[in-house]
């Protein structure tokens, strides 16, 4: 019964740090309640997506992630943009842009 409690508690406290992150809480829930440390520590090394630099797509004109390397809406190759094509992801862009 004190193994359910702490994979409870530790499912709990991996979806919260995944939720704050961006991510969906139950996957984080399950993972840190199946693996009780070892999501945790998953879920705190884990990058946030919002960080991730931006591109436009060539064609479309849809925006990515800079890792994207096919788009998602038209299908054409997106090779590494010029820097100054490049926009920092949400998070990392001034207030009011």
């Amino acid at each position: 019964m004190a193994y359910v409690v702490i994979c409870v508690c530790f499912g709990i406290a991996t979806g919260a740090i995944g939720r704050a992150k961006g991510m969906s809480f139950f996957v984080w829930f399950v993972i840190g309640g199946v693996l009780p440390l070892l999501g945790l520590v998953a879920v705190i090394l884990s990058r946030r997506e919002q960080a991730e630099p931006e591109r436009r797509c060539p064609r479309c004109g849809a925006v990515h992630k800079l890792y994207v390397q096919v788009c998602n809406r038209c299908g054409e190759d997106m090779y590494l943009p010029d820097p100054s094509e490049v926009r920092p992801g949400p998070d990392l862009r001034p207030r009011g842009s």
